[in-house]
């Protein structure tokens, strides 16, 4: 072979190389583990009133499962994770993170779907003693089973192509029970595709209460997420990872009937979560690849003090055990992730969508989302004008930090957003 010929076809193989920097570093990896307890656990749709007991389970309808999407591009590799609780607390993820190889612990972000019929992850305390009515040995097998999941998809990285999207979606999927046009129906997504153009998987961000079954009715459940998962699936889009928004007070599954009362049945969960999934599907589906996207993540700490005598009693007596500050005080990290043209902000709880809404008109991406009740669940998170204001607020005031929660979060994930570099095609 002459030398011309072999320099032409080195050319040529350097411009094949060349023409998709995407594939070239950006790898995914995803995995996903059944947390279903076996036999099955009471349920938990909230901190219980003094006396309360969380009924027991007497059926399933679908399975738990958390899922995990590990994305690295360059130096830069995060973890997304998604666990079917009401929510999970940090003590939960560090328990997680000790276990897990290969990402900074800073850099994985577990958030809770928020579902109301799986079992206590928070294990709240019945007394000062300390007891609870959850199971403790639960506790830990799932998070180390969160851990192994989290591993495996480590293990699995493997070159992709993105796409990211954010449009309003379809009613009749959500609404504020408080206020029923008052959330937010942007919906994100970033759906990755491999070498041969198939989805590996979808990543999905819409701000929803799933709590159709609900803890009244003793059936353990994903609620709604269970047949989002198996649509996405179904439909093209590889595994599915839905992570919360800002669905506080109360941004609730839309599943009311025509006699206006809400029909609580799997059925519904099933029209809902197909419903949520075609509407993310057809959102992402013509979107462009995005070109080279740059990864990065950033965390802050953020302290909080706890003024609620509810929250209080929580932190104090849980066996969980959260680390407290000196003064009282309890502190988690907020993230702050850039890839490609989106940023992606987490929020420690459940804020209120107006809360949302300002947050993410002063992020600076093309596709902003708000990760809800992740790397912490400490409840509502309202605005001091909203606050204790009202009589129906007076639930979602309880079962917050306190009025300073929100004025504190806004400003620290804004001096975040801030301080951090700008993602692809930035807003001024």
């Amino acid at each position: 072979m002459s030398k011309r010929i072999v320099f032409a076809l080195l050319a040529i193989a350097l411009c094949v190389a060349g023409s998709h920097p995407a594939l070239a570093e950006l790898k995914v990896g995803i995995a996903s583990v059944n947390v279903t307890p076996d036999p099955l656990l009471p349920v938990s749709g909230g901190v219980p009133d003094p006396g309360e007991r969380p009924p027991a389970a007497k059926e399933k309808k679908g399975e738990l499962e958390a899922r995990a999407l590990v994305i690295e591009n360059s130096s830069t590799k995060i973890a997304i994770v998604s666990v079917p609780y009401l929510g999970f607390s940090n003590t939960a993820g560090n328990m997680v993170r000790e276990q897990v190889k290969g990402i900074k612990p800073e850099n994985i972000l577990i958030g809770s779907t928020h579902v109301h019929s799986a079992p206590d992850m928070y294990a709240f305390p019945i007394n000062e003693k300390g007891e609870t009515l959850a199971d403790m040995k639960y506790i830990e097998e799932s998070c180390a089973k969160i851990a192994k999941c989290i591993n495996e998809a480590n293990g699995k990285l493997a070159p992709v192509s993105a796409k990211i999207a954010e449009e309003e979606i379809a009613e009749k999927i959500a609404y504020n029970y408080y206020a029923p046009r008052l959330y937010d129906r942007r919906c994100n997504v970033i759906q990755f595709a491999g070498a041969d153009g198939k989805a590996v998987a979808t990543f999905v961000n819409y701000a929803i209460h799933p709590e159709v079954i609900g803890p009244g009715q003793g059936i353990l459940s994903p609620d709604v997420i269970g047949p989002f998962h198996d649509r996405i699936a179904e439909k093209g889009g590889g595994m599915a990872i839905f992570m919360n928004g800002a669905q506080g007070g109360m941004v609730t599954a839309d599943c009311r009937g025509e006699d206006g009362k809400d029909v609580q049945t799997w059925e519904e969960c099933i029209r809902i979560g197909n419903l949520l999934a075609d509407e993310a599907l057809r959102i992402v589906k013509d979107k462009p690849e995005q070109k080279d996207p740059m990864l990065y993540c950033g965390a802050k700490k953020v302290t909080f003090q706890i003024e609620s005598d509810d929250m209080k009693f929580i932190v104090a007596y849980s066996p969980m055990k959260a680390s407290l500050n000196a003064d009282g005080s309890i502190s988690t990290a907020v993230n702050l992730v850039n890839f490609g043209t989106a940023q992606i902000l987490t929020i420690p709880g459940e804020a209120l969508p107006n809360i949302g809404f300002y947050l993410k008109r002063k992020m600076h991406g093309e596709q902003n989302f708000l990760l809800g009740l992740t790397n912490d669940a400490f409840g509502y998170i309202l605005t001091r004008e909203d606050f204790g204001s009202f009589e129906r607020y007076n639930y979602v005031s309880r079962t917050s930090l306190g009025e300073q929660t929100g004025p504190i979060l806004i400003d620290e994930s804004l001096k975040l957003v801030e301080e951090s570099p700008r993602p692809t095609g930035a807003k001024s």
